[in-house]
């Protein structure tokens, strides 16, 4: 008598990469509204990779190749791997549009090498922490009219900002400590902000925060030792 294998888990990225193809394929007329609203649903309470594959199953990723899971090994990403590991990936986004709503990328995403966001009456938000660069000069063009948009990088990250705030704000803000590596991306924030705003904020994940303490507290320790 055989036993089947229990269905591999879906992870929070995962149901978030098929949520990213869903939004594309709305932005581009592939999927109705409703339709849309009904798979997202569906693909954020999906517990197992059954579940998640047919909400893809008939729409092209970004490029035109079929989308499925990935299970198993994953490629490192975020700032604890390598900035040579995250560039050079086919991009999985590579435009995000917000009217009277929102739209989010953030996680484990892949940048294209120009990323147009547009917000009107709605806002976004746009997450670098993590993500992964289709080419090692990326732009990204932020549109915003009376909503806004949000930008997060990593303090590495080579980082040029020249927008253009009309009755509105289009700024950067330096929050968390840090030296853009050598080696890291360069990403070149512009746009627009008409009566709207558009924010670059400089800012640690938490998982980063929280390897940086675990990297300092031996030494804190051998120190404390000492005395």
């Amino acid at each position: 008598m055989t036993s089947e294998l229990p269905e591999m888990r879906a992870s929070d990225a995962e149901r978030e990469r098929i949520a990213e193809v869903l939004r594309e394929a709305v932005a581009e007329g592939r999927l109705q509204m409703e339709e849309f609203e009904q798979r997202l649903d569906v693909a954020y309470k999906a517990r197992t990779h059954g579940e998640l594959e047919p909400l893809v199953r008939d729409l092209p990723a970004s490029g035109g190749a079929p989308v499925a899971p990935v299970a198993g090994d994953r490629p490192r990403t975020g700032s604890m791997a390598r900035w040579s590991d995250r560039v050079g990936r086919p991009a999985t986004s590579r435009g995000a549009f917000a009217f009277w709503g929102g739209f989010a990328r953030r996680g484990h995403w892949t940048v294209g090498r120009v990323f147009t966001a547009f917000a009107m009456w709605g806002g976004g938000e746009i997450d670098l922490r993590e993500a992964s660069f289709e080419d090692g000069e990326v732009v990204v063009r932020c549109f915003a009219i009376m909503g806004g948009i949000q930008v997060t990088v990593p303090p590495e990250l080579n980082v040029e900002v020249r927008g253009i705030g009309i009755m509105g704000g289009f700024g950067e803000r330096a929050k968390d400590d840090g030296v853009p590596a050598p080696d890291a991306p360069r990403v070149r924030i512009t746009g627009l902000a008409l009566m709207g705003g558009v924010g670059v904020e400089h800012k640690r994940s938490k998982a980063e925060k929280q390897r940086l303490r675990n990297a300092e507290r031996p030494r804190l320790e051998k120190g404390d030792g000492d005395r």
